[in-house]
């Protein structure tokens, strides 16, 4: 009960209240959670800014373990497998010729994308069951997010006339497997032998 009156203080009795129905408390079981939660918050922050520690006791400075593999998949044109820490992504490259270009339809007219990402992140890959069909808002989003950072590294077409598909499969996630794809689908690139103009990485 002290620790919900500090985090709640507009929620507080007065005394006199207090000492004639002591049962007779403001707070329920909601308030307890966002109390606990709030509570971890501060601890974590003070971990970070006291400690120079993280939750899973890495150092700030410190980065989680990284692996790299390639390629992974014989038939595809390119392929690569990045793990960092419990995070894992499988990338697929697909060359094809100009009229295999994606058609992206606006309110402006068709766009021909040369070069696009797919993401795709099923539930499995966070220990979950649920329904897997189109993408969702969450995947578009991420998926837009890496390709936009890969997208600088593309050669011009008249240095490489292919259209570029590339496609992200997160196996498991424990947070930024967005950047995860970025890693995995910029070594998939070079293993599928398109000459970007330099790597990429994102950070998390």
């Amino acid at each position: 009960v002290s620790l919900l009156k500090a985090i709640f203080p507009e929620k507080q009795q007065p005394q006199e209240e207090m000492e004639q129905d002591p049962d007779n408390q403001e707070f329920d079981e909601e308030d307890a959670k966002i109390a606990l939660k709030r509570l971890t918050i501060r601890r974590l922050r003070h971990m970070v800014e006291s400690e120079g520690r993280r939750i899973d006791g890495r150092a700030v400075s410190q980065v989680r373990n990284i692996t790299i593999e390639l390629p992974i998949l014989p038939c595809t044109h390119g392929s690569a497998l990045f793990t960092r820490g419990t995070t894992q992504a499988i990338s697929t490259i697909t060359l094809g010729d100009s009229q295999m270009q994606l058609v992206n339809p606006t309110l402006h007219g068709d766009i021909n994308k040369r070069f696009y990402l797919q993401y795709n992140f099923p539930p499995c890959s966070v220990g979950e069951v649920g329904r897997v069909g189109s993408p969702g808002r969450r995947e578009v989003g991420h998926g837009d997010l890496a390709e936009r950072a890969l997208r600088p590294s593309i050669p011009e077409q008249k240095e490489f006339p292919y259209t570029v598909r590339a496609e992200s499969l997160i196996t498991q996630s424990d947070g930024s497997s967005s950047m995860a794809t970025v890693c995995a689908c910029s070594l998939g690139l070079m293993d599928a032998g398109v000459p970007v103009k330099s790597p990429v990485a994102g950070v998390a």
